[in-house]
């Protein structure tokens, strides 16, 4: 047994495919073939069932393959080691951000990172939760900025900021009488939601209590993939949506009031970074996390002291 074995095995199991799982390690199909089949011999164990398309993994090779990860990601925190001891911020950071933060959190940071820190290499993806997550356990993504807590137990949360919610809403609305509001004042039928899929639209069904009645008497069933969306459907007098408190600073001084901040305990988002439990980069992670941070607005909280939503 050795590692590139593991790492063919790894290979297969990511495409599900032979061929495509040799062209992504750059060997031959016959190669990568007769090294998994010589693993399975030496093991005494079939890891793949051949049968099936695309290929699967057997029990017992699911098993394998998730140790095989395990060593590998080991043998890579060997170089990571070598490389954090040393006085030179390189390398590259493969950042996944949900949708619903990346307008608003990138540009606060993204050119600082660039010029102050040249040799580190960005390569950023907007993408849901669920793939986020999905891509960090396949070490497809070194980090992911999104909302949290998912309270999973293989994966890492770094909290960077908890954003308040608020209520946006348009001229009509009577509640805009009001400095404060409540989610209970809150008519369920005039807001706007994300589509499903984006923790957004969660957390706003959970601050407004709106998941058993959501099929009610909606007045526009209009759900967008886009913030900004939202925003203007809002500004056309066709509704009233919830937005998270990085959203709103671009807004100008007459769309800024129509918002209202809730009434205590005031809802907020928590931000986190999120790595895979066998969290590799240590040096680049710390940079980013402080780079973040240090950008962040004054008035945008660092420290858990409202009610954060769930997901």
């Amino acid at each position: 047994m050795n590692l590139q074995q593991l790492e063919y095995i790894v290979a297969v199991d990511k495409y599900r495919h032979f061929l495509k799982a040799s062209e992504a390690c750059f060997v031959t199909q016959a190669t990568l073939s007769a090294m998994i089949k010589k693993l399975e011999e030496e093991l005494n164990i079939i890891i793949f069932d051949r049968s099936k398309y695309p290929v699967q993994a057997t029990v017992v090779g699911s098993s394998v393959i998730a140790q095989a990860k395990v060593i590998l990601d080991e043998k890579q925190k060997i170089f990571d080691i070598v490389h954090d001891n040393t006085n030179n911020i390189s390398g590259e950071i493969k950042l996944g951000i949900i949708p619903t933060l990346a307008p608003y959190l990138l540009p606060l940071f993204l050119t600082k990172v660039v010029k102050k820190y040249p040799e580190i290499q960005l390569t950023i993806s907007e993408l849901t939760t669920e793939e986020i997550k999905k891509q960090l356990k396949n070490n497809d993504l070194d980090v992911g900025i999104l909302a949290t807590p998912l309270n999973e137990e293989d994966l890492t949360e770094t909290v960077l900021f908890y954003e308040e919610f608020m209520l946006y809403s348009n001229a009509g609305n009577a509640l805009l009488k009001n400095k404060l509001v409540s989610p209970a004042d809150i008519d369920p039928s005039d807001i706007l939601l994300m589509n499903e899929g984006h923790c957004l639209r969660t957390q706003v069904l959970n601050i407004c209590d709106m998941k058993k009645n959501i099929k009610g008497n909606i007045k526009l069933n209009y759900q967008s993939g886009s913030v900004e969306t939202l925003k203007q459907m809002v500004k056309l007098n066709l509704g009233s949506t919830i937005l998270p408190e990085l959203a709103t600073s671009n807004m100008s001084k007459t769309e800024q009031g129509y918002l209202r901040k809730f009434k205590a305990p005031v809802p907020v988002r928590e931000v986190s970074l999120v790595t895979y439990k066998l969290m590799r980069k240590q040096k680049l992670m710390e940079v980013l996390k402080d780079t973040i941070q240090g950008c962040i607005p004054d008035n945008i909280n660092k420290t858990r002291n409202k009610e954060v939503i769930s997901l």
